[in-house]
């Protein structure tokens, strides 16, 4: 069994990065083994600065001329040009042409591993047209520009690349790259990739399997989420964690970083410095943000044997007048890190239905009221409770979320007394039904 989670943290010189981790149980042994992704700050010289834009540049070529030439392909009604034969094409007979005689500069994995980004795109907007996918539509595969401001090349072990005794990263014909190590890799890299971003900035990102148990000893708190933008986690235990608003914060700086930016002419030397100034300025902000964000989930994994959090289209929500602070919140990162933790040191991740009331319904009687507008942070119930807003939101989540995760039929669970539809009830269609009803819910 496999899956695939996201957005982890490996601290390079007090920069967060991300990394990805995929999870698998081997059904012989039993031993879990997890595919962790560690990276690092790298600091290549000027030669291996050029060897590396050669080597993006190749691999950008070899990208998109594989999807040239299956455009062609289509639009000459042709047959779709097999993986095998796309390689043969665009790498192999390409290196013996006048044209692309340059390709023979750079590692071959490097090529490929473009190749194999190009089969994988269409593969998964394949996926996506017969419905295979479930989610969002996935686009086909576009072409690449050499404008891009971020860049990134895969060695595979076939490329022989080396970790040195000295703490270099030997690559083939690019060099031995000065690394720092934050900390040791577990156990031998299967893959590094080395990306440079918009600020610039070069780093290693090495995949490495490892069958350690991190598993944490169990604790008896459970925990409600409520996501929100003043607050920016309110717990079911009445914890209130104020949003930071990193971008917020920044705004100032950033204004001015690009309103000198509009100032440069188009195509100077001065405006690409102005670029990368920005893109700095962004970078401090999204790196602050991740790690802030890490420190949080981490400590409540820890403290908690489960973790509800409501699900959110953030999508959505990005489209409306609130788009600027919804974006600057990070929620989707957010959950997405509680969701893996969870799941790496053995703890309880769930998600509730977006539809689900959970702020209008009364945690003590199960009243749902009217709708209230953002302002009104806290209300009355006519059973006599107050509530907060916030708080009574996380303790129904908390609610719906220990309900579904003891629902083995799949039902939908709500707090109170409410009747069970047929199905989840598992009655036989032509038996008898009860008429009897809750106040204001009818069984039929």
């Amino acid at each position: 069994m496999t899956k695939t989670k996201w957005t982890c943290i490996a601290k390079t010189q007090c920069l967060p990065v991300r990394m990805s981790w995929i999870s698998a149980i081997d059904q012989h042994d039993t031993v879990a083994t997890v595919q962790l992704r560690y990276n690092y700050r790298v600091y290549p010289d000027a030669a291996q600065r050029t060897a590396l834009a050669q080597a993006f540049g190749c691999a950008r070529v070899v990208f998109n001329d594989g999807l040239r030439l299956r455009h062609r392909a289509r639009e000459a009604g042709e047959k779709y040009v097999s993986d095998a034969e796309l390689s043969k094409r665009v790498i192999t007979q390409a290196k013996a042409t006048p044209e692309r005689a340059w390709l023979g500069e750079v590692s071959s994995v490097v090529l490929q591993q473009a190749l194999t980004d190009l089969n994988t795109a269409y593969r998964n907007f394949f996926a996506s047209v017969t419905g295979k996918r479930k989610g969002r539509k996935v686009a086909p595969p576009r072409f690449r520009s050499r404008k891009d401001n971020r860049q990134a090349i895969r060695f595979t072990k076939n490329a022989r690349f080396k970790v040195l005794d000295n703490g270099r990263l030997r690559l083939p014909k690019v060099g031995d790259l000065d690394v720092r190590w934050s900390r040791s890799l577990p156990s031998d890299p299967s893959s590094v990739a080395i990306i440079k971003d918009a600020a610039g900035r070069y780093f290693a990102s090495f995949v490495v399997q490892t069958a350690e148990d991190e598993t944490l000893p169990p604790v008896e708190s459970e925990v409600g989420i409520d996501l929100g933008l003043t607050h920016f986690a309110v717990l079911s235990d009445g914890t209130k964690i104020t949003a930071p608003k990193f971008l917020r914060r920044a705004a100032r700086t950033l204004k001015r970083l690009q309103q000198a930016l509009s100032r440069k002419r188009r195509g100077s030397q001065n405006r690409k410095k102005a670029v990368v100034k920005v893109a700095r300025a962004h970078a401090r902000v999204a790196d602050t943000r991740r790690d802030w964000q890490h420190k949080l989930s981490t400590a409540i994994v820890r403290e908690n044997q489960a973790i509800y959090v409501e699900d959110l289209c953030v999508t959505g929500l990005g489209r409306t007048r609130l788009a600027k602070s919804v974006h600057d919140a990070g929620w989707a990162s957010f959950t997405g890190m509680l969701e893996y933790k969870a799941a790496r040191y053995g703890r309880t991740f769930g998600r509730v239905d977006r539809f689900f009331p959970s702020t209008r319904m009364c945690s003590q009687c199960g009243r749902i009221n009217d709708k209230m507008a953002l302002n009104v942070r806290s209300w009355d119930c006519p059973c006599g409770t107050t509530h907060d807003r916030d708080v009574n939101a996380a303790i129904n989540v908390l609610a719906v979320g220990q309900a579904e995760s003891l629902n083995d039929r799949g039902a939908h669970v709500r707090p109170g007394l409410v009747p069970a539809a047929r199905r989840e009830a598992v009655t036989h269609p032509d038996a008898a039904c009860s008429t009897r009803s809750v106040e204001g819910i009818s069984v039929l």
